[in-house]
């Protein structure tokens, strides 16, 4: 399947805006200390007999003391993740689809004995004077096929809203409906991203916190997420990406490893 006309546009961008902000068939789960987790339920009218599917979870997090654009950088200085990621295995950009677009790799630790997971996804992005945005999803790269010892886990949609509340302060949120694939029971990969999300959402706030200092000792005028003349990435045509779809990807068997465990506190 062709990716041409899957580039976001402005609608899928005002759509992700409306879903971070709806209340209708959405469940709180966590509510403590300026932050909120909540699923996505389906409505009451819908089949009980319907597979269960991986949760649409979200978090809202309200930033006293970081700048919506700091937050916003944060999320796209790949060096800087290098430095606050404690799960990461290995991240990198492939190659620009658009200014404001771009195709890359991310690899990332589980806890034992659950087998690490990696993911290819298209990411873009939009800036505008009193928000910004980032939404990705899941595409098959010619160059990077699943591999042998890591899962191929599946970003259905991903992404995170940064609304300024103040010069240093900001709504920050988050949107995932992700699938870990391997043969992990539904309700534990409910139960583990509700459990983790929290703990993500302080990581990348502490993130944001020292990033400041951090950038200012590392190419500090260099921003190609905001300045795409910067970027040294090759361009890639999005027609050589194609739809990465969950059931397209083997499922490997973990089925004896229930237990959901913690991952790493931030460093």
């Amino acid at each position: 399947m062709s990716l041409a006309s899957v580039l976001p546009d402005e609608a899928a961008f005002d759509d992700f805006r409306k879903q971070c902000f709806s209340t209708e068939n959405w469940l709180n789960k966590y509510d403590s200390q300026g932050m909120q987790v909540w699923v996505e339920v389906p409505p009451s009218n819908k089949s009980k007999h319907v597979a269960p599917k991986v949760h649409k979870i979200k978090c809202k997090m309200m930033i006293k003391d970081v700048s919506a654009a700091t937050m916003y950088d944060v999320l796209h200085d790949g060096q800087y993740r290098k430095k606050w990621d404690p799960t990461m295995l290995e991240s990198f950009d492939i190659a620009r689809l658009s200014a404001n677009a771009d195709v890359g790799y991310y690899s990332w630790l589980c806890p034992n004995p659950i087998k690490n997971r990696d993911v290819v996804t298209l990411r873009s992005w939009r800036v505008m004077d009193d928000e910004y945005i980032i939404i990705n999803f899941s595409v098959k790269h010619p160059k990077f096929p699943p591999r042998s010892d890591l899962v191929r886990a599946i970003s259905i949609l991903t992404g995170y809203y940064i609304k300024p509340t103040g010069p240093n302060s900001c709504i920050f949120m988050y949107l995932s409906q992700a699938d870990p694939k391997g043969s992990l029971p539904k309700w534990v990969v409910n139960k583990a991203s509700q459990t983790l999300a929290p703990r993500v959402m302080k990581c990348v706030h502490k993130a944001g916190q020292n990033y400041p200092e951090w950038k200012r000792q590392n190419s500090p005028d260099q921003k190609p997420w905001l300045f795409p003349e910067q970027s040294n990435l090759p361009m890639m045509d999005v027609a050589e990406l194609s739809l990465q779809r969950a059931d397209s990807l083997d499922n490997v068997d973990e089925s004896s490893k229930l237990e959901v465990q913690d991952s790493e506190e931030c460093s």
